[in-house]
């Protein structure tokens, strides 16, 4: 890999040499942008004709024309590329993870400023590409490790666009699993689509945030998590879910699920083995047959649905829902109080019923604006 000048005069030329159209057509780069990398000595021709100054390529620059073509396409600066295309592939491939790391992180953190400047100009009365301006999102998250661990797996986050929690399997990595579930999906918030494309960009997002978790793998342990969260664009909220947290909606004082959990008791009520009674008993009621970083590939619940004036959502990780019974739920969301308010009576009740595992929940409002 490593690119040197081969500085080759016409007279030693023991290869046909491509001109630098066919050279670029071959490499699926432009003369454009090999002229560039010429300039900065990234990848230098084998050869310059004398008379007409034409720029001539070895085949053999072909692998390392396409390499440079690839890290453009990631954005990777000049500079860096000249940077790995000196190393040899082990050390290439640890420079490409950790630019592309510095670039998820640094993704992250501008998303959370431009959420913070939406939200900090739409409450001074100016908006920032408003879907639907007739409705309007109040919302809170909370997480609790709860009485009996030791330590936080879960995460849970609430802004206007996006409201998620994740549920890491517990062991070394899963408050990273879960913490990297939600972040990949922070960079959608920018994003001002048709509600047609929300499913599709969520696909995506989730498939992406698989491999994130999958990454954070060690030789001892394969960490995982589970996921749910709703992204709104206007009316429209995009759900996605996989694992066993969950989603529920409180409307005209009817509190429904909008999820199924993704669990090895519930494949047995599926299939009429187990009664709701049985499972919620079972001492393996928490396997997880779906996850991410768990299984061959990532298989997640896309839905889209319409959001309402009155509507309100809520989040939650097992650590609330497999300890509060649903009529507690529903009576408490049904409470008029504001979503900070009712995050904390949520965590409350978890804790009032010994709250064994971690807590996380969101709850969203939907109002008229």
């Amino acid at each position: 890999m490593r690119a040197g000048r081969r500085g080759r005069h016409e007279e030693d030329v023991d290869v046909e040499l491509l001109t630098i159209g066919a050279f670029a057509q071959a490499a699926r780069l432009t003369p454009k942008a090999l002229r560039l990398y010429d300039q900065v000595g990234l990848l230098v021709p084998a050869a310059v004709d004398p008379e007409s100054g034409y720029r001539l390529y070895d085949p053999d620059q072909l692998p390392l024309a396409r390499l440079v073509a690839q890290l453009r396409r990631i954005g990777m600066p000049l500079a860096t590329i000249r940077t790995v295309c000196g190393l040899e592939p082990p050390a290439a491939a640890e420079a490409i993870t950790a630019y592309w790391q510095q670039v998820t992180a640094d993704t992250a953190a501008r998303a959370r400023l431009a959420t913070f400047l939406v939200d900090h100009l739409s409450e001074g009365g100016t908006t920032m590409s408003q879907a639907n301006p007739t409705l309007a999102i109040r919302c809170a998250a909370g997480c609790d490790t709860g009485i009996v661990r030791g330590s936080n797996e879960d995460a849970a986050y609430a802004s206007g666009r996006l409201f998620a929690v994740a549920d890491g399997v517990r062991g070394p990595g899963g408050a990273a699993a879960s913490a990297a579930a939600i972040d990949a999906l922070k960079p959608l918030e920018l994003t001002d689509v048709p509600a047609v494309d929300l499913l599709t960009m969520v696909a995506a997002a989730v498939t992406d945030a698989d491999h994130v978790v999958r990454g954070l793998a060690t030789d001892e342990h394969q960490p995982a998590t589970t996921l749910t969260a709703l992204l709104r664009s206007g009316s429209q909220l995009a759900l996605v879910h996989i694992g066993d947290t969950r989603a529920y909606l409180l409307r005209g004082g009817e509190l429904s699920l909008l999820t199924q959990d993704h669990t090895w008791v519930q494949t047995q009520v599926d299939q009429g083995k187990l009664d709701r009674e049985q499972a919620a008993a079972h001492p393996q009621r928490a396997v997880l047959v779906r996850a991410l970083g768990g299984g061959q590939q990532v298989e997640a619940d896309l839905a889209l649905r319409t959001a309402l004036p009155g509507d309100r959502y809520l989040l939650c990780s097992d650590g609330l829902s497999a300890v509060v019974d649903r009529a507690d739920l529903r009576s408490t969301l049904s409470a008029a109080t504001d979503p900070g308010e009712t995050v904390r009576a949520l965590i409350g009740l978890a804790e009032a019923a010994g709250a064994p595992d971690n807590i996380a929940c969101v709850v969203a409002d939907v109002v008229a604006a």
